[in-house]
């Protein structure tokens, strides 16, 4: 790869956030690679609303992206899958970031580092960040919290450091993980018996005001706008209906989910783990 002024390049954001943990990480690498060079960032592509999937994002090679995702069940969320292997990189220059709630990143940071080269990019640094989990307000509670955003500046210094030094971009990074990647983490019952979420849906109560909220954020659009207690196609469980209702009217009551809700409460809420980085 040819020279390159890295002092000038383009700052990107790039990213899945249902509950603005991830988009709290990766703007806030971006902001600070943005202040160090004196640049600022050129494009935003939030890509967790069906409409921003509908056709791919395209970058240059005058671009830095920071990218980032949620981990689901230890990967990269399969319902992205499709729209990931449609993104062109171009030659850009990619931090791969993903957010975890405080159990384990698993596979995540290793397939995400893959999709992004295997679509172009150089991927130049890559950390895994912990965020309040998905489905629950105790896993990661309110992370990243000012000590997690002290780390996210760290790593940002870090990899300005690291592309200064360079006349030209720096060779991809090695990442810990499995491959093949190890399967979707699979949770279980009381007695141990494997069990799947995928038809479990969030009940809407009296309290709901009908103010169109859910319907706005769902990832997957699948909340009916004229009936916010139906859903007309997948759950995949981000919550963002449940966490941002104003009057609390979105929640689960499937006894085995909630079981297994407590289960990872009681496995991971501590020891806290800590941000982690490779570059």
């Amino acid at each position: 790869m040819g020279e390159r002024d890295f002092m000038n390049f383009s700052i990107n954001t790039f990213y899945f956030s249902a509950t603005e943990t991830t988009k709290k990480i990766v703007t806030g690498i971006a902001g600070k690679l943005a202040e160090s060079s004196g640049g600022k960032a050129a494009e935003n592509v939030d890509f967790t609303l069906p409409d921003a999937r509908r056709s791919p994002a395209s970058f240059t090679p005058q671009d830095l992206v920071v990218a980032g995702l949620p981990v689901y069940a230890g990967r990269v969320p399969n319902v992205l899958l499709k729209y990931l292997n449609t993104i062109e990189g171009n030659g850009a220059l990619a931090v791969a970031v993903v957010v975890y709630g405080n159990r384990h990143y698993d596979d995540a940071l290793v397939e995400w580092r893959d999709i992004l080269e295997s679509r172009g990019f150089n991927v130049i640094a890559a950390g895994a960040f912990i965020g309040e989990h998905s489905f629950s307000r105790i896993l990661g509670q309110n992370r990243p919290d000012q000590q997690d955003l002290s780390r996210v500046a760290e790593f940002a210094g870090l990899i300005y450091r690291k592309l200064a030094a360079f006349p030209h971009a720096p060779a991809t990074i090695s990442v810990p993980g499995k491959k093949p990647y190890q399967a979707y983490y699979r949770p279980k019952d009381k007695d141990g018996n494997p069990v799947a979420f995928h038809k479990v849906i969030p009940k809407t109560s009296d309290d709901c005001i009908h103010c169109g909220l859910c319907v706005s954020l769902c990832p997957v659009g699948s909340i009916d706008s004229d009936d916010e207690s139906i859903l007309t196609g997948i759950c995949i469980k981000c919550c963002a209906c449940i966490k941002n209702c104003p009057v609390e009217a979105k929640y689960f009551d499937d006894e085995i989910f909630l079981w297994h809700k407590k289960e990872l409460e009681v496995a991971f809420t501590s020891p806290r783990r800590e941000p982690e980085w490779f570059l």
